[in-house]
């Protein structure tokens, strides 16, 4: 979660549930594509989820979106099939190396966006969040 204070739209309350929307929903969907693509899209679209993940296992397909205007609109990976989010700087998904099943390489991604300057950057906000 990122804290209100540095534009985060959801806290924990005193009794320790969530209220207000996630950040970012991601989801392993097999049998549940048809629900994950359409009703739920549809709640966390409506409640202002800013992106949504859904990982679709049978059919090697991931579907990452964000929330532009109201609406969501996919995220096209960068010309190496990479994703970076625009919620969480620093990110970074390999979509072709998930859907193949090469962790190493979906791992190699991601430390390259943690070692990324926005990710520093944001990890720094976050911490003064926090003071």
């Amino acid at each position: 979660m990122i804290p209100p204070a540095v534009g985060g739209q959801s806290r924990l309350s005193e009794d320790d549930y969530i209220e207000g929307a996630p950040e970012m929903v991601a989801e392993i969907a097999a049998s549940s594509v048809a629900l994950d693509l359409n009703d739920k899209k549809e709640v966390y679209r409506r409640h202002g989820v800013q992106e949504y993940i859904v990982w679709q296992i049978f059919e090697k397909k991931l579907n990452w979106y964000k929330l532009q205007q109201g609406d969501y609109i996919s995220m096209i990976p960068d010309a190496n099939g990479v994703i970076q989010s625009q919620t969480f700087s620093g990110l970074w998904l390999s979509v072709p190396d998930l859907l193949a099943g090469n962790v190493a390489q979906v791992l190699s991604v991601l430390q390259q966006g943690l070692n990324s300057p926005e990710h520093k950057a944001f990890i720094r906000l976050l911490a003064q969040a926090k003071s």
